[in-house]
C-alpha cells in the first residue's frame, strides 16, 4: 500500500530538472548562480530512469 503523500520522480523532474531550468530565464539564472557557487550538482536528478 502506498503512503498518503508521495512525490512521483516524473513531476518532480517537470518542475526542478535541468530542461526545466534551461527552459525559462529565470531557471537559468538560477542555474547560473549555482554553477558560481561551484556546486556539484546544479538540477536534481532522478535515481533511475524517471
Amino acid at each position: 500500500m502506498r503512503r498518503t503523500l508521495e512525490g512521483t520522480k516524473v513531476k518532480r523532474q517537470h518542475v526542478s530538472g535541468f530542461r526545466a531550468r534551461m527552459s525559462t530565464p529565470g531557471g537559468q539564472e538560477v542555474l547560473n548562480r549555482r554553477r558560481a557557487k561551484g556546486r556539484h550538482k546544479l538540477a536534481i536528478t532522478a535515481k533511475e530512469r524517471a
